[in-house]
């Protein structure tokens, strides 16, 4: 499975952003996308995923209520829109595919793709 995100930018705080990340390659590998981010210094962490029928949803602590994850199937892409964005929501965004949504949860995913630079200014 090939990953290819975009929609990163500059923003400042309280502004919103929408990530899209189009798959390709062998999608039955792909019942989970999602994404997970890296800040510098910092480890990889997770941020929200949703399986390919919609019905399974998890979002990180940090991100609940603010984030919306959806994909659209038939053209194999998954979004985020991130609203109220926060300084510490500067990270590099990567999308994340498996199979099991779980092993994106816990950052260990078959296929992670490139990454697009989310930078927040206070």
């Amino acid at each position: 499975v090939q990953l290819q995100a975009s929609g990163g930018g500059l923003v400042q705080a309280g502004g919103t952003l929408r990530l899209s990340c189009a798959a390709s390659g062998n999608m039955l590998k792909s019942n989970a996308l999602g994404w997970v981010r890296q800040a510098p210094g910092k480890k990889r962490e997770f941020v929200a995923v949703i399986n390919r029928s919609g019905g399974l949803i998890y979002y990180s602590d940090n991100v609940e209520g603010r984030f919306t994850i959806s994909r659209d199937n038939a053209k194999n892409t998954v979004f985020l829109q991130m609203n109220d964005l926060k300084p510490d929501d500067t990270a590099v965004y990567y999308c994340a595919a498996d199979i099991d949504v779980n092993r994106v949860r816990i950052v260990s995913p078959f296929a992670i793709g490139t990454g697009t630079q989310v930078t927040v200014s206070s």
